[in-house]
C-alpha cells in the first residue's frame, strides 16, 4: 500500500505577493514548454495540431512577459525559484509530452487539464492578495485561462477544418475521470495488489479459512484507511478541479477496502481449497476489471494495461505463496 509520502511543501495560503508572482512565473513558463513539445511530437502527423499548440505557447509566453514586467516593478528584478511541486494542491502531471508517438486526444485532454488547474490558480491567488495591480493582472489572467478552450477551439476551426470543439458533456466527463475515477482506479490497484502477499500468506502458513479471512479483512481495511487519508491529504482540489478532497478520499479509501475484500470474502467458505480456487478466480477477474477501466478512461491500450497489472499481481501473489510455504 502507498501509505503517506509525504515530502516538504508550503501551503498556499502561506505564500506572500512576491512568492504567488514567482510561482505564476513558472507555472506559465513550464506550460509554454508543455504546449511546444506537443507541437514538436505532433508536427509530422498533425501539422494542423501542432500549428494550435504553437499558437497556445505564445501566448503562455505572453502571459509570463507581463508577470515579470508586474514583478519587476513591485519587487525588483531577483526572482526566487518556486515551482509547484513546492506547493501543497497541485499534482504531478504525468510526462505525456515525453512520449513518442503522441496521442493526439490524450494531449488535448492534458492540455485542457492543464489550463483549468491554471485558471484556478489565478483565481484562488486574486482573493489572496491585496496589492490593486497584482490582483488585477491575476483577474485578467484567469479570464484568458478561462477562455482558453475557446481559443482552442477558433484555431481548431482555423487549422483543422471544422472538427468540433470540446462540448460541456466532454468538460463534465473529465471532471468526473478527475474526481472519481482516478482516485477509485488508485484504490481498486491498491486493493486487488497490495492486500494479495498478506493474504495468501496467511492462507499457505495456516490452511485456515477463518484465519486466512481474519487477516485479508485486516489488510483490507488498513489498507483502505491509509490510501484514503493520503488522497484526501496529497490536494484540496482547489488548483486541480479534482473536487473536495474528503471525496475523494472517500472514493479511494474504499475502492481499496473493497478491492481487498473481493478476494478475502471466499475464506468466509469453511472448506479451505474451495475458498482458494475462488479468491484466486476473483483476483484475476479484479485484474481484468483494473486493467478495463485503464483501458477506457485512462488512455491506456488494454493489452498494454492487462500485462502491468498481471505481472505486478502476479508477483505480489507470488512473494505471499512463497513467504506463506516458508
Amino acid at each position: 500500500m502507498l501509505g503517506f509520502a509525504l515530502r516538504p511543501q508550503k501551503r498556499f495560503t502561506d505564500l506572500s505577493e512576491r512568492e504567488i508572482l514567482a510561482l505564476a512565473i513558472t507555472l506559465e513558463e513550464e506550460d509554454g514548454r508543455i504546449y511546444r513539445d506537443y507541437a514538436e511530437g505532433l508536427r509530422e502527423q498533425y501539422p494542423a495540431t501542432a500549428k494550435v499548440f504553437e499558437a497556445m505557447a505564445e501566448e503562455e509566453s505572453e502571459h509570463r512577459r507581463r508577470l515579470i514586467d508586474l514583478y519587476r516593478e513591485k519587487f525588483g528584478e531577483h526572482i526566487p525559484l518556486v515551482r509547484r511541486e513546492d506547493i501543497r494542491g497541485f499534482v504531478r502531471r504525468k510526462p505525456l509530452w515525453l512520449t513518442r508517438p503522441l496521442g493526439l486526444e490524450a494531449v488535448r485532454r492534458q492540455a485542457a487539464e492543464i489550463e483549468e488547474e491554471t485558471g484556478n490558480f489565478y483565481r484562488k491567488a486574486a482573493r489572496h492578495v491585496t496589492d490593486a495591480s497584482i490582483r488585477k493582472l491575476l483577474i485578467d489572467l484567469a479570464e484568458t485561462e478561462q477562455q482558453h478552450v475557446a481559443t482552442a477551439e477558433r484555431l481548431e476551426e482555423r487549422h483543422l477544418a471544422g472538427e468540433a470543439g470540446k462540448s460541456e458533456e466532454e468538460l463534465a466527463h473529465r471532471r468526473f475521470v478527475l474526481q472519481f475515477v482516478q482516485p477509485g482506479l488508485a484504490g481498486l490497484m491498491d486493493g486487488s495488489v497490495s492486500t494479495l502477499a498478506p493474504l495468501f500468506a496467511a492462507a499457505m502458513a495456516t490452511g485456515n479459512s477463518w484465519e486466512t479471512f481474519l487477516v485479508g479483512t485486516a489488510a483490507s481495511v488498513g489498507a483502505g484507511i491509509s490510501m484514503g487519508f493520503a488522497e484526501a491529504l496529497s490536494d484540496d482540489g482547489a488548483l486541480t478541479g479534482r473536487g473536495h478532497p474528503w471525496i475523494r478520499g472517500w472514493v479511494c479509501g474504499g475502492m481499496t477496502t473493497l478491492g481487498g475484500l473481493g478476494h478475502t470474502l471466499p475464506y468466509l467458505i469453511p472448506d479451505f481449497r474451495i475458498a482458494t480456487t475462488l479468491a484466486v478466480a476473483i483476483v484475476l477477474l479484479e485484474l481484468w476489471a483494473i486493467a478495463w477501466v485503464r483501458a477506457r478512461y485512462m488512455d491506456t491500450p488494454f493489452l498494454q494495461a492487462a500485462f502491468q497489472i498481471v505481472v505486478g499481481g502476479f508477483l505480489v501473489f507470488l512473494s505471499g505463496i512463497l513467504i506463506g510455504s516458508a
